[in-house]
């Protein structure tokens, strides 16, 4: 589906760079950030999992921190750079994040694992550790699973920065 501009409606210029490619569209006003990303660009990882900003199933990398990009008009995005969980990997190679989840099983059905991720990798890079486990469960605050009860979530961090501590 796409976004479609009904007539009369109007529209906001939007320029960004999305996942390291520059971006340029108009889309009406009133266009979230999540379904720019989702239904312009086909960058789904970005899930509508609660439409309360309560999940964080929503969560993308704007200018380096988290947001819920169900909470962002696309046009308060333009100028900046987005980040999505599909422009993590470098190629075939995961991202030390998405390996620590895969490592440590931080993952269940998948649904809350791309918010996950990115709330993961915005409180490493503001957080030179080290980390408590408090202080990962309270970053993770904003972010809802279902399926894992954060146990393992929450191993897989620590362990990635205990890592990066002995380095």
């Amino acid at each position: 589906m796409s976004i479609d501009a009904r007539p009369g409606t109007s529209t906001v210029a939007v320029t960004a760079t999305v996942n390291g490619r520059p971006d340029s569209r108009r889309v009406p006003a009133r266009t979230l950030l999540v379904h720019l990303l989702r239904e312009e660009l086909g960058l789904t990882a970005a899930t509508v999992g609660c439409d309360t900003s309560s999940c964080g199933a929503c969560t993308v990398l704007l200018d380096g921190r988290s947001v819920k990009s169900c909470t962002v008009l696309a046009a308060q995005a333009d100028g900046t750079e987005i980040r999505t969980v599909e422009g993590l990997a470098d190629g075939e190679r995961l991202h030390p994040v998405q390996e620590a989840f895969r490592e440590h099983h931080a993952l269940q059905c998948g649904f809350c694992t791309p918010g996950m991720v990115l709330a993961v990798v915005s409180l490493l890079q503001e957080n030179p550790g080290p980390l408590t486990e408090y202080d990962v469960r309270y970053a993770l605050k904003g972010n809802l699973c279902r399926c894992t009860g954060y146990h393992n979530i929450v191993r897989a961090v620590l362990a990635l920065d205990e890592a990066r501590q002995v380095r």
